[in-house]
């Protein structure tokens, strides 16, 4: 075999075993949810606050220094997804019951997500931005869109888009450092979301792009779960 030859892919494939669909891919994401679910209740909130102490640290300041030489500038990107079965409006009240209070929901929504709650400051989000931990505060979320959004354009039609909600995205000493403009149109069988978020456009491109990934995740995760509520 010569140096620029290269051994062909391998491949496991399951055959038989156990009873059920799933494909081995499914049996790991089964495994590493129930893994995650269970430290996160040994640990709970402050002791997951604790453990990520150093690195909420380090991400707020990532954050903090993006918005200081972006000087309030933001670039933004968006996630769309589409959703047959439920309507915007059912989702929308399963989430603004989740958000009220049933953090282990919102939670189980995505691996990176570690708090998210309300307190003194306001909705409290600790979380992955890109590969930071950060530290955040959502103000206004649940409400009509922002000023700030009203000339984006990432802002769709009202006709087709009724429902929109908005938030700057800033730290405990008020510094902002992202926004987000989520969007909800129903259709004829579901629902489309336009799921916007802007970051200090000095971040680097793989943090937005990212936290499009993670858009997709958690919001898949929380419609999934509003149809099974609903079920």
């Amino acid at each position: 075999m010569t140096d620029n030859q290269t051994l062909p892919p391998v491949t496991v494939t399951l055959e038989a075993g156990p009873t059920g669909a799933g494909s081995i891919d499914d049996f790991e994401l089964f495994y590493a949810r129930r893994a995650l679910e269970r430290f996160r209740t040994l640990l709970g909130r402050q002791g997951l606050l604790d453990l990520l102490a150093a690195g909420i640290e380090e991400g707020n300041a990532f954050l903090r220094e993006s918005a200081r030489t972006s000087d309030g500038s933001f670039k933004a990107g968006t996630t769309v997804l589409t959703t047959k079965g439920l309507t915007s409006g059912a989702f929308l009240a399963w989430m603004d019951k989740a958000f009220a209070g049933d953090e282990s929901a919102l939670l189980a929504a995505h691996p990176e997500h570690y708090v998210m709650g309300t307190d003194s400051i306001g909705a409290r989000v600790v979380e992955n931005i890109g590969p930071h931990v950060a530290d955040f505060y959502m103000g206004g979320w649940g409400t009509e869109a922002l000023a700030w959004a009203a000339d984006a354009d990432e802002l769709l039609p009202e006709s087709e888009f009724p429902r929109k909600m908005s938030s700057n995205l800033f730290l405990a000493d008020g510094t902002v450092v992202g926004r987000a403009l989520i969007q909800f149109g129903d259709t004829a069988d579901g629902f489309t979301a336009n799921l916007t978020v802007y970051f200090p456009v000095t971040c680097p491109d793989e943090v937005l792009d990212h936290h499009l990934r993670h858009y997709a995740v958690e919001f898949r995760n929380w419609i999934t779960a509003a149809a099974a509520a609903r079920a």
